[in-house]
């Protein structure tokens, strides 16, 4: 009983921690939504996969768009359905995505729950870290598991597909079998393999550009768009205490 209201406790403290980091400063916020804009536009269909606490869906929302949110953690869908669930122009899809159909466990962080994640090779790759000292995944639970596919199929095919799912990025980008017009996927130094077998996949679906943003500076790097081999060769020369960030693809990049 004890042990079950601290767990209730550690999850509501690690949610708060999560909308004070992710929904404070005006800077933030426009710096996201400059980003974005770059790739959508008022009624483009977006795809928010790993929605969290929604502060993306927020800045696609601000710029016009309609949203799929798209969450495992069950804690997550019910803030993000007291969030948006009044808003028409968000769906929100209570599932993890990866490379068939089905169910997966979830191995969820209740002190951090942005890193909550459905592969154990993401948690082995954390474990001893730099920057990744005191990570507990403390619980776990069953959760569906979707495809891209099926949502591209429910939904419509998204103008934006966003993806951040702690290390199942690959699995994700493998249950997509057509390309969209640009998309994002999250990556870190402790699993650079997972990134490159993203860009792989990503390549595959299309003639893609690619550009990259560090950590949450919301700012793409470099002046240009590049290919698949100099963005493989970005990923694997960052050093590791660059920790994490945003591949960006393009079938039509924009200017700038």
């Amino acid at each position: 009983m004890i042990g079950a209201l601290a767990g209730r406790v550690r999850a509501a403290r690690g949610i708060l921690r999560s909308l004070s980091i992710y929904y404070r400063g005006r800077e933030r916020r426009q710096a996201m939504d400059r980003l974005h804009a770059r790739f959508v536009r008022p009624g483009d269909l977006v795809f928010d996969v790993g929605s969290h606490v929604g502060d993306r869906v927020a800045s696609f929302r601000r710029l016009g768009c309609r949203v799929v949110a798209v969450e495992p953690q069950p804690a997550l869908v019910r803030l993000l359905r007291l969030l948006y669930g009044r808003d028409r122009q968000v769906a929100i899809e209570a599932a993890a995505v990866g490379s068939a159909p089905g169910q997966v466990t979830l191995r969820i962080n209740r002190a951090n729950p942005t890193v909550s994640t459905a592969s154990d090779d993401f948690i082995r790759a954390a474990d001893g870290a730099a920057g990744w000292e005191g990570q507990r995944w403390d619980d776990t639970v069953a959760v569906p598991l979707t495809t891209l596919d099926l949502l591209v199929a429910r939904h419509g095919q998204p103008a934006f597909l966003k993806i951040d799912v702690e290390g199942f990025e690959a699995d994700a980008l493998a249950g997509l079998s057509q390309p969209v017009p640009a998309l994002s996927f999250e990556f870190t130094t402790i699993q650079r393999t997972v990134a490159l077998a993203a860009l792989d996949r990503v390549a595959a679906l299309g003639p893609y550009r690619f550009r990259a943003a560090l950590g949450e500076s919301q700012q793409l790097v470099a002046d240009r768009w590049c290919d698949h081999s100099e963005m493989a060769v970005w990923i694997a020369g960052l050093p590791q205490q660059a920790n994490s960030g945003d591949v960006y693809a393009a079938l039509d990049p924009p200017e700038g």
